[in-house]
């Protein structure tokens, strides 16, 4: 079965505290791992301000993963994604090999060691 590297960016309410946000991530890392998906990074971008109103909430809490996994994983994990209410918006992308290769560069640090030296120069 071929494996395809994915991104998902999903919003959480921001009705929740730390340890709700937390569970509910890790329930969504479950969902991947018991569809054998292989999670490479993830970042957690916080409390966010939303460029509109979504239910009448103007901020939420953002979270990415990339994960490398067979396509009916995504399916799976956007299923788990609808059926929670926490969830305010959610997107999920396949990466092409140009994207993978600047998720990896960007995960070294390459593009803030760039805007340094512009800052100095």
């Amino acid at each position: 079965m071929e494996l395809k590297n994915y991104e998902t960016v999903f919003i959480l309410t921001p009705l929740l505290n730390e340890t709700q946000m937390q569970e509910t991530v890790e329930k969504f890392r479950q969902v991947l791992k018991e569809n054998s998906a292989d999670i490479i990074h993830e970042e957690n971008w916080g409390l966010r301000k939303l460029a509109y109103p979504i239910q009448k909430k103007s901020t939420g809490f953002y979270h990415l993963i990339e994960f490398k996994a067979p396509g009916t994983v995504v399916d799976q994990l956007e299923l788990a994604y609808r059926r929670d209410e926490k969830v305010v918006r959610f997107l999920t992308t396949a990466l092409d090999k140009h994207a993978v290769a600047y998720n990896e560069r960007r995960r070294n640090g390459e593009f803030k060691q760039a805007k340094k030296e512009e800052v100095k120069g």
